[in-house]
């Protein structure tokens, strides 16, 4: 998890969202995903 954001930096979900994954509908799955995919962008910057 990173720090600053509160996103996993491998899959850019929060912890809530990995917490309730496994119990979500496809379709509340979806959603989560299109927002991960919003806020997809590096979490660190490249040095």
């Amino acid at each position: 998890m990173d720090p600053v954001s509160g996103l996993c930096r491998g899959c850019f979900r929060t912890i809530d969202e990995i917490a309730v994954w496994s119990r979500l509908s496809n379709r509340d799955k979806r959603e989560v995903l299109a927002r991960v995919a919003a806020r997809q962008t590096p979490l660190t910057p490249p040095v």
